[in-house]
């Protein structure tokens, strides 16, 4: 006898998934919110996943990894940050979390990639995994989203105000701007992501989560002034007026990592 379909929305405490689950409510006879805790997790994400879990009126399962964070830097990968190239913290700290959750049984993992968006999903390559995007099947786009969140009465995560996407606080994917607002909203945890960054004294070369740029430089007066002068003379700032970082520079979520920033 085969085994029954689960069937699973994979949360990250961003928008997109957010209100997929959302709009997904009462539409599944059986649904599993699932959450990936990387343990390093803003705050706010954290807040709003207690909301969304209130508001469901469902658990939301919050799966850890193996091992920690600070585990898998120094034991296993030798004190080497993860950058766009490895992305090892997604993979060891997301994915093998959530395929150790699903098994073997067969799932249809439910993806929140909108219709006006032009990337593909990717959670796991394991056969007994199938993705389903509603969003994209239903013609849901950007502003569909806005007015599911806001109808809700959920509104965003307040990390929104200064960052562009969910994810760890370290995330190698935030731009300078969003470095900044780490600093100006969770002074603590930007220092801590510096005290990260290291500089090998044989060879010199630089682990950092900017290229070319340590947190350290980024943080002095002059640099910190001139990010954001930058970001705020931008034509796309001027011209819309855009009330939050999503609004602003939501055309990078093409370089993220799904699993994290949807």
């Amino acid at each position: 006898m085969p085994l029954p379909v689960r069937h699973i929305i994979s949360l990250s405490g961003g928008k997109d998934s957010s209100a997929l689950a959302i709009y997904m409510r009462g539409r599944l006879e059986s649904v599993e919110y699932v959450f990936c805790d990387t343990g390093e997790e803003l705050p706010e994400t954290y807040e709003y996943l207690n909301k969304l879990e209130a508001f469901l009126g469902k658990k939301i399962i919050r799966l850890l990894p193996d091992k920690s964070f600070d585990d898998y830097l120094r034991h296993i990968y030798r004190g080497v940050l993860p950058d766009a190239r490895t992305r090892w913290c997604t993979r060891m700290l997301k994915i093998r979390p959530f395929e150790r959750y699903v098994g073997s049984d067969p799932v249809i993992n439910y993806i929140g990639i909108r219709a006006d968006e032009d990337r593909e999903g990717y959670v796991s390559h394991r056969p007994n995994l199938q993705a389903k995007y509603p969003f994209i099947e239903d013609g849901i786009t950007k502003e569909d989203v806005n007015s599911i969140l806001i109808e809700s009465g959920l509104g965003y995560p307040e990390y929104y105000k200064w960052r562009s996407r969910s994810g760890c606080y370290f995330c190698f994917f935030q731009r300078r701007i969003e470095w900044i607002g780490l600093f100006q909203h969770h002074r603590k945890l930007y220092d801590k992501a510096m005290a990260y960054e290291k500089v090998d004294p044989v060879t010199g070369e630089r682990f950092c989560w900017c290229e070319r740029e340590s947190l350290a430089e980024m943080m002095e007066e002059d640099r910190m002034e001139a990010i954001i002068e930058e970001f705020q003379s931008r034509p796309e700032r001027i011209c819309s007026k855009p009330t939050t970082m999503w609004d602003s520079i939501d055309d990078g979520y093409d370089q993220a990592c799904l699993i994290c920033s949807l």
